[in-house]
């Protein structure tokens, strides 16, 4: 094994760590100025008019979701191949996720099976840009406006990505990001919600800080809680490295096109396998490089590559599949083949901006050694 290349990896440098020393070393640590800071920075690359920063994705989520009202009894159209939280957050406002299947090429949601399965429950569409690669959005919006439901945008992969130039997080009801390690940018753990609606923005500011509201006419000190909200606030040191990042995300996108670049121009010719799609309507931001096995076993294909010093991951089991939601809502095998078909066949591969070019040719010829190794 020559060295280990994880799936995904940070891209800290020195500058990102001045700045967080620097707030260590100021007088807020948290519900200060950074915040705010990081907010309208964000806001400003996503070209859209209200941020507010929480402490990670998955609260981003469950604060978009409650926001817009979303409760006990509403039906949630989404996607089943996600990461758990688009719609453990919806069962926690007592929703019922109900799944469309995905598109094969895109791995998208399927716009043509939305309408199929509206019905007077069903509150909202939760997207989710699978891979980084925007869900193509004229479609949806047209169901959604059709049926009087909000499209909230989980775009947890996508920060720097794009749908018909524009950046994505302006243009949904609301646009969840998440700032894991492993994301476009980083905060350690960290998320955000992007919105034009003010309503919206007001309620999210409350909820994010336990449902407080200050009534400073009373008492400077004096403050309400009409509805209690959540402790979801984000610290001013994870904001300052999230605006340091952000100042370099051109760059982080710049560079994780150009590895999948270089993927597909290397593994183009190997007819066991499916590359990503990316459709003419979309800039994907390549949050992860998914291809698919089409010959051969796939655990044998995942154990050789790890065997290898390759860090590859599966992303994701299909959500109906997971004990709860076969339970709780009585999805089985069968409901949704495409993303089953996916599922059986799909590997990640490594792709992060600090990749060096030798590491993306030994990640390519190492998997095309092991195909060849297998079909001879």
């Amino acid at each position: 094994m020559e060295k280990f290349i994880p799936y995904g990896y940070q891209s800290i440098d020195k500058k990102d760590i001045e700045e967080v020393v620097k707030v260590l070393k100021s007088d807020w640590l948290t519900q200060g100025p950074k915040v705010e800071q990081f907010e309208r920075a964000v806001a400003r690359y996503c070209r859209v008019k209200y941020a507010i920063a929480v402490s990670s994705g998955t609260a981003a989520l469950h604060l978009a979701y409650i926001a817009s009202g979303i409760k006990s009894g509403d039906e949630v159209i989404t996607t089943p191949l996600t990461f758990a939280a688009t719609a453990n957050m919806l069962v926690q406002c007592g929703a019922k996720p109900v799944f469309v299947d995905i598109e094969s090429d895109t791995l998208n949601i399927n716009p043509e099976l939305i309408e199929g399965l509206i019905t007077n429950k069903t509150k909202a569409i939760i997207t989710v840009d699978f891979a980084g690669l925007p869900c193509d959005y004229d479609q949806v919006f047209k169901i959604a406006k059709k049926h009087n439901l909000l499209v909230i945008e989980d775009a947890c992969h996508a920060l720097g990505s794009e749908y018909k130039g524009k950046k994505t997080g302006s243009f949904s009801d609301m646009t969840v990001l998440s700032f894991h390690p492993v994301k476009n940018i980083t905060t350690g753990e960290g998320g955000m919600i992007l919105t034009n609606n003010k309503d919206f923005y007001d309620k999210l500011k409350v909820f994010r800080n336990h449902g407080i509201v200050k009534k400073p006419e009373n008492g400077r000190w004096y403050y309400e809680i009409e509805e209690p909200g959540f402790n979801y606030r984000i610290t001013d040191f994870q904001c300052a490295l999230g605006q340091s990042q952000l100042k370099k995300i051109n760059k982080f996108i710049k560079r994780r096109r150009e590895i999948a670049t270089s993927y597909n121009k290397a593994l183009k010719s190997v007819t066991e396998i499916i590359l990503p799609a990316e459709k003419n309507y979309a800039k994907s931001a390549y949050h992860i490089y998914p291809v698919q096995i089409k010959k051969g076993d796939r655990r044998e294909i995942f154990e050789d590559l790890q065997k290898t010093g390759l860090g590859v991951q599966v992303h994701y089991m299909p959500l109906h599949l997971h004990p709860f939601y076969r339970k709780k809502f009585g999805y089985k095998k069968g409901d949704f083949p495409a993303a089953e078909e996916y599922y059986k066949r799909a590997i990640t591969l490594p792709l992060y901006p600090k990749m060096t070019n030798k590491d993306v040719i030994y990640v390519a010829k190492s998997i095309k050694e092991i195909i060849r190794k297998i079909h001879g």
